[in-house]
């Protein structure tokens, strides 16, 4: 019994004497204590946290190596590897988390939309019930700061760069042709369906090495992952009607969405300074499907949109107007891939095909031309850490276009060009701490029309001032190749090129943001021509340059005052450029160098109704006068238009709208034209260029049908 007791004691004490006290101190890299944090050996029980004083202190019978974990809210988890025997009196010290809410974000020259963390939202019905925006994605953009107001055109200017100098993509792949056909003098729209998106990103300029061949900036436009609900959508307007539906499947959904729009009924009743043979008339469809993987998501994206119209439009050089004729088919079609490889490793890649093909006559002359683009793109992600990601990728542009070109004096001449396109990029994302992080990144590009490559280095810097506010520096070299009004005629040219440098300053508290942003562009190797307009017989060369800089502010508050939403956007923009036909440095015809827009949207509970406005102001456009000595010597009046709209919930899935564009009829002027040749005093006379109507009025009734009884358009408002 002796023997038994003095066994049992011996390997008690053997037992006992195996432990192993593991202890430390865990502080921030300020040396800060931090109470509360987690201690413990991965895969074990044993662990502690610790007290007032930073320390902790645990037994465990662990031995040999073992890997040691502390763990603590918005920190990076520590490691530790090693023999417990050496697992005492540590110092540990905690690093910030760079991946939390409250941390710096690379923002420079960028707004983004469908995040609520981010800068700004915007929603599908937002822009239906932004007052001026009339359902167009672009016209909602065109309320915020660094565009440019030019009314008769209605595509994005910003920043100085003309609308050529904006790219558009669609879940990071390119789209060529993305506004639709119009005449003189008649702002165009987006081809697109804000329905099928839920999220943008719209740069003003500093943009990431991944995206090329745009001066000034680029739109992003990410289609919705993962519908919510199976549903079908029903629009009438009063000017056509929508139909969209989605329908859903265990890892897979489709949804579709077709439109008709018919100006007939709205020519009939309102004034219009042109005299419509065939009204304006478009059909488009568009369908999104969706498959989710083991490992990612595969997206299919295709639009399909034909318009048409004829008209005779005022002319102060024929007395009986110009002729102006037009049928446009357009086709677009964009697949994608996006997963992940494994736990560091992610994969996107795309490519789209866009088939367009126009068929117009101005006057006496006839044109047909083709364009067939294809864009393929590949691009990698490492996250190598949560302080460093690297991204980089290839990708390949390539255009075919053709133009057929006949008049009285010309039978069918034909001109074009292939305009094909390689380029690689790298990029990385580093964090030095929460509060500080930069992007660094280079962009290479080769034009085979050219036969010439480009190296394009960005830069983007983030301090955290506050923990509500920021300042951010951003640098980039930007190239693009001519457009095709230029190319069809002479492809012995280079790329255009501009330098962007920006500052910015935001200020993010719970829903309200101000921003601050100065910048000034440089631009190089323009395009000149030495006709009015390029033709077969014009001179071409790369000898313009230009500048442009200014200052950008936004306010936006949805909280200060009860269901009240609201923003103000200012831009000061001083640009001059010599390009074109300019024979000297000049600002432009489309750059306006002040603009003001002010937005706002009140829910009125008791009328389940939320009203609107939109108030927009541009200071005047230069215009030459030939009455007057000089270049681009005169301006036109101020801009001004007010907009109001109307949302009325008829029931939890019904809702009513009407919205009037320039409600107080503002007459406003975007240039004037003038005779070829002078009157009987000498003077060149001339006719005011002006809206074809002052005011639109669009009423639509929009009703969603769900199994999901919950469905609420109040939530969307």
């Amino acid at each position: 019994m002796k023997n038994q007791l003095l066994i049992i004691f011996v390997l008690t004490s053997s037992w006992i004497g195996a432990q192993t006290v593991i202890s430390g101190t865990v502080t921030n890299t300020k040396n800060e204590l931090i109470i509360g944090a987690n201690v413990y050996l991965e895969g074990t029980y044993d662990g502690g946290t610790t007290d007032e004083n930073g320390q902790f202190s645990f037994k465990t019978d662990e031995t040999g190596s073992q890997i040691l974990l502390v763990s603590f809210l918005s920190y990076e988890t520590f490691t530790m590897a090693g023999d417990v025997t050496f697992m005492t009196d540590l110092k540990i010290k905690l690093r910030e988390d760079v991946n939390t809410l409250d941390a710096v974000v690379l923002s420079a020259g960028t707004f983004q939309a469908g995040d609520n963390s981010k800068v700004n939202v915007l929603k599908p019905l937002d822009v239906v019930t932004t007052a001026s925006a009339l359902g167009d994605f672009v016209g909602a953009l065109q309320t915020l700061p660094g565009t440019t107001t030019v009314a008769e055109d209605g595509r994005l200017f910003v920043r100085g760069g003309d609308a050529n100098e904006t790219q558009i993509f669609i879940d990071g792949i390119r789209v060529f042709t993305p506004y639709s056909p119009t005449t003189n003098n008649a702002p165009t729209r987006g081809r697109y369906s804000p329905f099928l998106f839920d999220g943008i990103t719209f740069s003003t300029g500093g943009y990431s090495a991944e995206f090329g061949q745009a001066l000034s900036s680029v739109l992003l436009l990410n289609t919705i992952d993962e519908p919510d609900q199976e549903k079908t959508d029903i629009g009438i307007m009063s000017v056509g009607a929508t139909l969209g539906n989605t329908q859903k499947w265990e890892k897979s959904s489709v949804s579709v969405n077709a439109s008709y729009i018919n100006l007939a009924p709205y020519n009939a009743i309102f004034t219009n300074r042109n005299d419509w043979i065939e009204p304006f008339e478009t059909t488009s469809g568009e369908a999104v499907f969706r498959k989710k993987t083991n490992t990612g998501l595969i997206k299919l994206y295709g639009a399909f949109d034909a318009t048409n119209f004829e008209l005779i439009q005022e002319d102060i050089n024929n007395e009986d107007g110009l002729y102006f004729k037009l049928n446009n088919n357009n086709l677009y079609f964009n697949g994608s891939y996006q997963g992940v490889l494994n736990d560091n490793w992610s994969v996107m890649g795309g490519f789209s095909y866009t088939h367009a093909k126009n068929n117009f006559n101005v006057g006496d002359l006839a044109i047909k031309d083709t364009e067939n683009s294809v864009h393929a793109k590949l691009k990698f992600k490492n996250r190598v850490s949560n302080r460093f990601k690297l991204y980089f990728g290839a990708e390949y542009f390539a255009t075919d276009f053709q133009e057929n070109f006949n008049d009285l004096t010309i039978t069918d001449a034909k001109y074009g060009y292939n305009n094909n396109i390689a380029a690689v990029f790298a990029e990385a994302d580093i964090f030095i701490s929460k509060s500080l992080a930069f992007k660094t990144g280079v962009r290479g590009e080769y034009s085979e029309l050219f036969k010439a490559f480009n190296l394009a280095p960005r830069f983007s810097l983030a301090y955290k001032t506050s923990e509500k506010s920021q300042i951010s520096l951003a640098y980039g070299n930007f190239y693009q190749n001519p457009s095709s009004n230029v190319l069809k005629f002479n492809q012995d040219l280079k790329s255009q090129n501009t330098s962007h440098y920006i500052f910015n300053y935001q200020y993010n508290q719970d829903r309200k943001i101000f921003r601050a942003e100065a910048y000034y562009k440089k631009y190089d190797n323009l395009v000149k021509f030495s006709d009015e307009f390029p033709d077969f017989n014009s001179t071409f060369s790369n000898d313009g340059t230009g500048y442009a800089m200014g200052i950008d502010f936004f306010w936006r508050d949805s909280k200060s005052i009860k269901n009240v939403d609201y923003w103000v956007s200012y831009s000061l923009l001083d640009t001059k450029r010599e390009y074109n036909n300019f024979p000297e440095k000049a600002q432009p015809n489309f750059a306006n160098p002040h603009n003001l827009s002010v937005v706002g949207k009140y829910w009125i509970n008791n009328w389940r109704s939320q009203v609107g406005f939109s108030y927009a102001y541009a200071s005047g456009r230069t215009y030459t006068n030939p009455n007057e000595e000089g270049f681009l010597n005169s301006k036109t009046k101020s801009f001004n238009s007010l907009s109001v709209n109307w949302s009325y919930l008829l029931s939890p899935q019904k809702i009513l709208y009407a919205s009037i564009n320039n409600v107080l009829g503002f007459k406003n002027v975007n240039g004037y034209q003038y005779a070829n040749s002078p009157n009987m005093n000498g003077n060149f006379d001339r006719r005011a260029l002006r809206p074809a109507t002052d005011q639109f009025f669009f009423v639509g009734f929009f009703w969603t049908i769900s199994e999901d009884k919950k469905s609420n358009q109040l939530d969307n408002l």
